[in-house]
């Protein structure tokens, strides 16, 4: 797997000059348009983590691939990324264009939590396909944004922040609400399985071979929340319609495809970095979720 992207990287790809105070710990925020960095001729963008928040309205024909997941777009979407899930970009032919602002979380300091809405969570939906219609008027929007931040309004930074939280609600009532089933905390079980997801996804992901999780247990998560395995099991069940080992192993089986497709290193090191003491352990984990082993996993993506 590639290192992640930093903004530096971003604005040296799209060969615009580096904001001298990029780093200055005040948050960051810019737009730009997407036709600086994914053209007819562009190369793929690699499969890796950028430690920014992204949004894209894009226009035209690109693959968007998600670990195991692939997303494609065939007109117009909006599409969502945060820093803890990596993802690659692919044109699947023709030109593409749109436009894109970027920021940090500390932008929004003391203004919102952006980690909360389902379009920034693991689970939730980070690709909205548009209609044309829809298409317009999040353009509107952006054109807002390029407008404010190219004027001289002295607080012209607070109004991109409430910008950016029009595009997050606009795209989120696109959906149906049961969109929001498993994001909204209104009783105690929502609660606990909000932080079992939080704990679980927080190990990840894998991004060197000393790397290691360290929760792989049903037994160690409950320790973790304070409450009785029991307990925990039940809740999960109820609100995720699945068994809390299931959880785990499918968050481990995602992560060893992920690595298997897009690293180089070897079977036992993989198995390590996912909790494995032994390589036939690992081996024999996911041939029994895929039906294959590691090795002929690996040999059929590659092909």
């Amino acid at each position: 797997m590639n290192k992640e992207q930093t903004l530096e990287d971003l604005y040296t790809y799209g060969h615009y000059r580096i904001p001298a105070n990029l780093r200055k710990g005040i948050g960051h925020f810019n737009v730009f348009k997407l036709d600086d960095f994914l053209g007819e001729n562009s190369k793929p963008l690699s499969f890796n983590r950028r430690i920014y928040f992204k949004v894209a309205l894009i226009f035209g024909k690109i693959r968007v691939n998600y670990a195991d997941k692939v997303i494609d777009i065939e007109k117009q979407a909006l599409v969502f990324s945060n820093p803890q899930i990596p993802y690659s970009w692919e044109s699947m032919g023709g030109k593409q264009s749109g436009v894109f602002c970027v920021f940090t979380e500390s932008f929004f300091q003391q203004f919102g939590i952006l980690c909360e809405y389902p379009v920034f969570q693991p689970n939730g939906n980070p690709v909205y396909n548009l209609s044309e219609e829809q298409a317009k008027y999040f353009q509107q929007i952006f054109q807002k944004m390029f407008t404010e931040i190219n004027s001289d309004y002295i607080y012209k930074y607070d109004v991109l922040k409430n910008i950016v939280f029009e595009v997050l609600h606009s795209a989120m009532k696109l959906q149906p609400d049961d969109l929001f089933v498993n994001h909204q905390s209104t009783n105690g079980s929502e609660r606990i399985s909000s932080l079992f997801m939080e704990l679980l996804e927080r190990q990840f992901p894998i991004e060197n071979v000393d790397q290691q999780i360290e929760l792989r247990y049903a037994s160690t998560y409950a320790n973790r929340l304070n409450i009785h395995i029991n307990h925990l099991n039940r809740v999960l069940k109820e609100t995720l319609q699945q068994t809390t080992r299931d959880i785990i192993a499918s968050r481990i089986l995602k992560e060893a495809k992920i690595l298997l497709m897009h690293t180089n290193w070897n079977i036992s090191q993989i198995g390590s970095c996912l909790g494995f003491d032994e390589i036939s352990n690992f081996s024999n984990f996911f041939k029994k979720h895929t039906g294959v082993s590691p090795t002929n996993f690996r040999k059929k993506m590659i092909v």
